[in-house]
């Protein structure tokens, strides 16, 4: 058998392994939580292959961000923005997940256990691959600066991953106070969130970041909101978009909030960093622009062949996601290795833009062979002990710290071999604790 003959087998073999899934699915299932799952992942890693402009001036890379060359793109924030909606259907889920618990007699631990499993564990792969790169790299003569900034790249997306295995871990009890308050639950956090801005707007800045649980557990409050069939219909779907498009215009038109969704380097307010109530006026305006589409899109999903894409692209959803930008950072280095390929036009420029579609290309064939060597770890199994509440929830806090330190600052530091030895190790310990192994099968 040839390389092409056996590529083709492998390509065959594994849309099989999809096809024979969906066809197994069960009628009862939303199809459409997992589509907007995939969705919503894809959007994000095109919309970050797309924002990426690097490009070599005085013979050196400036690593920029077109959100800064040309303002009228930040408008599209709003459309690639688009974590409320993956928060929207991890409420969807997890308050299905943890409902089926109760029912089978299991506990908040062997619940927890397995979503830390299944969350941490494929992260712990990208981390070591960037602890050996970062040291290799310095000890060949790399600056540590540039090391650091190319860490901090490829690692942008743990931040997100730290921010979501707390809700997860806060889950049950968030789906206790929906089943005992309802949108009460919702508007409790939507006030928080609030008053936490104006408090940040007031000098006390470091209170901003309660806006991290504040604005995505209200999103994620919503979840259990569709889930109970509270948001369905076009009508009322509709009616949430124009609500939540209302408030998110008068909050950039009357306040001080910026109209990108997403950081801009050199810009003094940012609605992500922490997170502001635009971004929960943005989450409640997609999800009823997403909801009110739901009932024709359940049927189209009906259909074998787009729910078996569906299905093959949460196969390896978590690990497209995490090695999205280790795989675009990884080949603009190979440009430059090759006499700056690619890097010479001034972003916003024509001759840039005739190159995105290259350049999203050659992020895709990178990523691929990630995607299919680090999928794995996407389905391996929780331990057999199931250990105590505390001793998750510790290691939950102890992983998501050195999650979100990484992304704040990248793996680069003064510790052993030129690392941050003590941030890099916190989520191993973590995962040690839970007894999360990625290798488990």
């Amino acid at each position: 058998m040839n390389a092409a003959t056996a590529k083709n087998a492998s390509r065959k073999s594994t849309w099989a392994q999809a096809s024979g899934l969906a066809a197994k699915t069960p009628e009862t299932r939303n199809r459409y939580v997992d589509f907007l799952r995939a969705l919503s992942i894809c959007a994000v890693v095109f919309g970050h292959w797309l924002m990426a402009a690097p490009y070599i001036s005085d013979g050196s890379i400036v690593i920029s961000n077109m959100l800064e060359h040309q303002p009228w793109t930040r408008w599209l924030t709003w459309g690639f923005q688009v974590m409320p909606v993956f928060f929207l259907v991890g409420g969807y889920s997890n308050g299905i997940s943890w409902q089926s618990a109760l029912e089978k007699g299991k506990s908040y631990s062997e619940w927890l256990q397995l979503r830390l499993q299944r969350l941490v564990g494929p992260v712990l792969p990208l981390i070591l691959l960037w602890m050996v790169l970062a040291a290799g790299a310095q000890k060949l003569g790399v600056h540590p600066t540039m090391v650091k900034v190319s860490s901090q790249m490829a690692l942008i997306p743990v931040w997100f991953l730290a921010v979501y295995v707390m809700v997860v871990v806060l889950a049950p009890v968030m789906y206790g106070a929906w089943k005992r308050f309802g949108f009460l639950s919702f508007g409790a956090l939507a006030v928080l969130a609030v008053a936490n801005d104006l408090l940040f707007f007031s000098g006390f800045e470091s209170l901003g970041w309660l806006n991290y649980a504040f604005v995505w557990l209200a999103v994620h409050q919503l979840g259990f909101a569709w889930r109970d069939g509270y948001l369905a219909g076009a009508r009322q779907g509709l009616t949430w978009m124009a609500g939540g498009l209302v408030i998110l215009a008068g909050l950039i038109v009357l306040g001080p909030y910026p109209v990108s969704m997403v950081s801009v380097p050199g810009q003094e307010i940012s609605n992500t960093l922490p997170p502001k109530v635009t971004l929960l006026a943005l989450g409640i305006a997609q999800c009823g622009l997403l909801l009110s589409m739901e009932k024709p899109m359940r049927r189209w999903l009906a259909g074998l062949t787009p729910w078996t894409w569906v299905v093959l692209i949460n196969s390896m959803i978590m690990t497209v996601f995490l090695w999205h930008l280790t795989a675009s950072t990884l080949s603009i280095g190979a440009a430059l290795l090759l006499d700056d390929i690619g890097l010479n036009s001034l972003p916003g420029s024509v001759a840039w833009w005739m190159l995105r579609p290259v350049w999203i290309a050659v992020y895709l064939l990178a990523l691929l062979p990630f995607a299919l060597l680090f999928g794995r770890f996407e389905r391996s199994a929780a331990a057999e002990t199931t250990y105590p509440p505390w001793r998750l929830v510790f290691s939950a806090i102890l992983a998501c710290a050195g999650l979100a330190l990484i992304a704040l600052d990248g793996v680069a530091g003064d510790g052993l071999f030129g690392l941050r030895d003590w941030v890099l190790l916190l989520p191993f310990v973590g995962a040690v604790l839970a007894g999360i192994n990625p290798l488990r099968r």
